[in-house]
């Protein structure tokens, strides 16, 4: 028998609230992982579920804090040359690999600077086809000069490099063990992180136990991480993750499914009161742009129309948009593509909600085309369309007729890559720490579909500003570049933001020290139970 999504919901609240809670109150923190995970070797580390258990397992040179700061990691501190291409990292010499029997009798061994030159090479090689090989596409070579020193050298300045080394295609991983189990080594991870590998049984549960001989410590001088053990289950159905926290048999629930928002969270985007005095609720930036895109080489009047492209910016609520859709979920974006969390972010660059001059503005374009019935068509995936939905509506109101056309992820994403489709529902998630990540898509020298151009925008006076930013090291000077840059974009809107995402993070009262930073990373170092 199949049961209704109210059926649900009704469970899911009588068990919340009359149910007696499993008692969690062990060293063990449970949380559930909807989506495959492919691998646990850091160079495959693709998505967000694979980053969080590399997160787990694996350290690199440097890494971030929730503020987005670059921190030391295996590396205590490193310079960088005058003309910004050395990068000289000192590394540590406490750092010990997790016990493995290939390390001989001692079953474990430092961490040295040769080891970045194996991992680094094994990330370029292309018989491996790591999909994060990208990341050194900027680097002419590297080496350890020691046991304790590892140089890079870049072919050309980049100021945004030490964001590149934070991402967990970067970790570093022994050479004896890699070697011996090749492929296998997806499912024999061994690396220097808080917590080593015990057991996994794929699609079903991975287990993880804390790292005896880790290197970091809080405050206070006691060691990390706080927790015994790790353990994750694969249940793929978002209703039963959520049964499951209700619960009280997950520590934490990630992200808001529009399977229980309602029922959870209020419109205002408030814990109900039914949940609130179980649970704690975590929300903060996430550095996602969710957008529509103009293919500005298309062959079609409203597309190429900056006229009719500003009536579509003016002419929908953002804020009722993310009310209603996403019970407050999210900043409605009036800026530009550069999200919340980022230095260049500005809220009063875009367009807010005009209704008149949005009709206006069409009214200019019937005179200007003689095109009395304005017509465009948004091509998105099912997941939006409750969104391209809404706009539809919206936009219908001001004088536009909009087309909602449905296609699967890989057949909007081929191509929207090739140039086939006049406005389509995109979004584009940081790749590392900088704002250059979002304003890439706007330069004339990648476009789609060998770069990410996907807009196929181009601007002189653009291209000049983003050259010079790879010669600016102070972050200031760069955010108002960055600013200057998203602005000259937004003129000419080649792009409809839509919003800029939020993480947010439901945990039982008794979870402690989970924190919560805007590229969504999972850091359980610090969490304990109560």
């Amino acid at each position: 028998m199949k049961f209704s999504p109210i059926f649900y919901l009704f469970l899911f609240t009588l068990l919340f609230n009359c149910q007696k809670k499993e008692s969690n109150n062990d060293l063990v923190f449970r949380y559930n992982e909807s989506n495959i995970i492919g691998s646990l070797d850091p160079a495959f580390s693709r998505n967000v579920g694979e980053t969080w258990l590399a997160n787990q397992l694996f350290n690199g040179l440097v890494q971030t804090d929730d503020s987005l700061n670059i921190l030391p990691c295996i590396a205590k501190n490193w310079s960088i040359s005058e003309n910004g291409l050395t990068y000289t990292f000192n590394l540590r010499n406490d750092i010990y690999f997790h016990k493995s029997p290939l390390f001989g009798n001692d079953s474990t061994r430092t961490v040295t600077a040769e080891d970045f030159v194996y991992s680094f090479n094994r990330l370029k090689d292309k018989s491996i086809a790591s999909p994060g090989s990208w990341v050194l596409n900027k680097v002419n070579d590297f080496k350890a000069l020691n046991d304790t020193i590892f140089e890079i050298n870049l072919k050309t300045r980049f100021p945004a490099f030490l964001g590149l080394m934070t991402m967990k295609y970067c970790s570093v991983v022994p050479h004896e063990v890699v070697d011996h189990y090749g492929n296998e080594f997806r499912s024999h991870p061994i690396g220097t992180g808080p917590f080593s590998f015990k057991r996994w049984e794929e699609n079903i549960k991975l287990v993880l136990r804390r790292n005896k001989a880790y290197f970091e410590y809080d405050k206070n001088g006691e060691q990390l991480p706080y927790l015994e053990a790790v353990s994750i289950t694969f249940l793929p159905d978002k209703q039963s993750e959520f049964l499951q926290f209700a619960q009280g048999k997950l520590d934490f629930l990630n992200s808001l499914d529009a399977s229980y928002k309602d029922e959870i969270l209020t419109a205002k985007g408030e814990l109900r009161p039914n949940y609130a005095k179980d649970v704690n609720m975590l929300r903060g930036p996430y550095l996602n742009t969710e957008y529509l895109g103009f293919y500005l080489d298309a062959d079609i009047p409203e597309i190429q129309s900056e006229t009719l492209r500003k009536a579509v910016n003016y002419g929908f609520d953002r804020t009722k948009m993310m009310i209603y859709l996403r019970n407050g979920v999210g900043v409605p974006a009036q800026g530009g593509m550069i999200p919340k969390g980022l230095p260049g972010y500005k809220t009063d660059i875009g367009f807010s909600y005009q209704p008149e001059k949005a009709k206006q503005l069409v009214e200019q374009f019937r005179k200007e085309t003689n095109i009395q019935n304005p017509e465009i068509t948004i091509s998105t995936t099912s997941n939006y369309l409750n969104f391209c939905e809404y706009i539809q509506r919206e936009l219908g109101k001001i004088g536009i007729l909009v087309n909602v056309d449905v296609l699967p992820s890989a057949t909007l994403r081929d191509a929207r890559n090739n140039g086939k489709l006049g406005l389509f529902r995109a979004s584009w998630v940081a790749d590392y720490l900088d704002a250059e990540n979002y304003l890439s898509l706007f330069y004339s020298k990648t476009f789609s579909p060998n770069g990410s151009n996907y807009t196929h925008f181009k601007s002189t006076a653009f291209d000049s500003l983003y050259n010079a930013s790879f010669a600016i090291n102070d972050i200031e000077k760069r955010k108002a570049l960055y600013t200057q840059m998203d602005s000259l974009v937004m003129q000419q809107a080649p792009i409809v933001p839509l919003y800029y995402d939020e993480v947010i993070r439901f945990t039982q009262k008794g979870v402690s020290g989970l924190g919560i930073n805007p590229v969504n990373q999972l850091d359980l170092r610090t969490v304990k139970k109560n």
